[in-house]
């Protein structure tokens, strides 16, 4: 049963992840990172399908092994969420909704950008400096 409820979160986070690939403003990566901690739990052959996925695998073991996020998706998940917030701002939400959503947003994206950036990257971007 245990495993069953691993397996169902992998498969939800994966489809989750699945749906942000294709949706803008929808994330995709942060999904996937769920995918494979649910897949450590229960389903170790999804787990290493998805750390050894050509897209994504190098993300994912980044963020398993020290936390990192690349600057790239820093800035396309910064982006993603400014453009939801001003979109939010546009709809009949109630304002408490609207409140809360951006400011949800805002403090997910200083969250974002406290996180240490991969070794590679830092070291390629002063290479190019």
């Amino acid at each position: 049963m245990k495993t069953l409820f691993w397996r169902g979160l992998v498969i939800l986070f994966v489809l989750l992840g699945f749906i942000g690939a294709l949706l803008p403003g929808m994330p995709t990566t942060v999904f996937l990172i769920l995918a494979a901690w649910a897949a450590s739990k229960g389903w170790p052959q999804m787990d290493a399908w998805l750390l050894n996925h050509p897209k994504y695998g190098a993300t994912l073991r980044a963020w398993r092994e020290n936390g990192t996020v690349p600057r790239k998706a820093k800035w396309f998940a910064s982006s993603m969420m400014l453009l939801s917030g001003i979109i939010m701002l546009f709809t009949n939400a109630p304002i408490a909704v609207k409140i809360f959503t951006d400011l949800t947003m805002l403090i997910v994206a200083i969250w974002l950008w406290r996180r240490p950036e991969p070794q590679t990257q830092i070291l390629k971007t002063q290479n190019d400096e």
